[in-house]
């Protein structure tokens, strides 16, 4: 049997997915190699680095911005505060809130961590002009607002009826 070469790419919703996972997983691995030579993993870089530029956060927005659940938040923030890196303070405008802050141990590490791995990143990517990172964001921007208004209609059961 001969085979037949295919004239047009795979544009399948499944391809494209493909594709954007083995990429993906391609750059998270340089990515987390980079950031583990500072003694951390990628929750504990992500919540230094909110801090680093948005300021102190409350336990609730800092989990938002690093999107994990509660429970993993806590552990994470437990962690960082045993390392020196962070602090929890009151809010002065919500007595049951807790804001976390950087030490100056936290702002030291992650400045330096943050600067290597921007330029470990930039070396990763240094193929793409910024003619086709300018094409690239918006559609990456777009996939994931697809992605998620297509989980925010409600869950289907195995026989299709909607999950009450």
């Amino acid at each position: 049997m001969k085979a037949t070469l295919q004239s047009e790419p795979d544009l399948s919703a499944i391809h494209l997915w493909l594709v954007l996972w083995k990429a993906f997983r391609a750059v998270e691995t340089h990515s987390t190699q980079s950031i583990a030579r500072f003694e951390m993993g990628v929750t504990d870089f992500g919540v230094l680095e909110a801090l680093l530029h948005k300021g102190p956060l409350t336990v609730t927005e800092l989990r938002r911005k690093v999107l994990l659940t509660s429970g993993s938040m806590t552990t994470a923030v437990d962690r960082m505060e045993t390392r020196g890196l962070v602090a929890r303070h009151g809010d002065a405008k919500d007595r049951r809130a807790r804001v976390i802050h950087l030490t100056p141990e936290g702002r030291s590490l992650i400045e330096h961590a943050f600067a290597q791995h921007r330029d470990e990143m930039e070396a990763t990517l240094a193929g793409f002009s910024r003619e086709d990172r300018a094409q690239l964001l918006p559609l990456l921007r777009r996939l994931g607002r697809a992605a998620q208004d297509f989980h925010a209609v409600p869950e289907t059961g195995v026989n299709g009826r909607r999950k009450e």
